[in-house]
């Protein structure tokens, strides 16, 4: 298998969910959004779908 590089920004990931959500009648808070983010990168090192790697700022 080979391996790719995949960039995830939980910005992007929040937005993805606030758009979603509106359509399905939610309305989220931002800390709400920033929360589903953050789960959702979680969710996605734990089933080994991404692998998490710091920048040096």
């Amino acid at each position: 298998m080979r391996e790719i590089e995949v960039f995830i920004d939980t910005e992007e990931i929040a937005e993805f969910f606030f758009h979603e959500l509106v359509k399905r009648g939610y309305v989220p808070t931002e800390e709400e959004l920033e929360e589903i983010a953050d789960i959702t990168f979680e969710y996605l090192i734990e089933k080994s779908i991404i692998d998490e790697e710091v920048e040096d700022e």
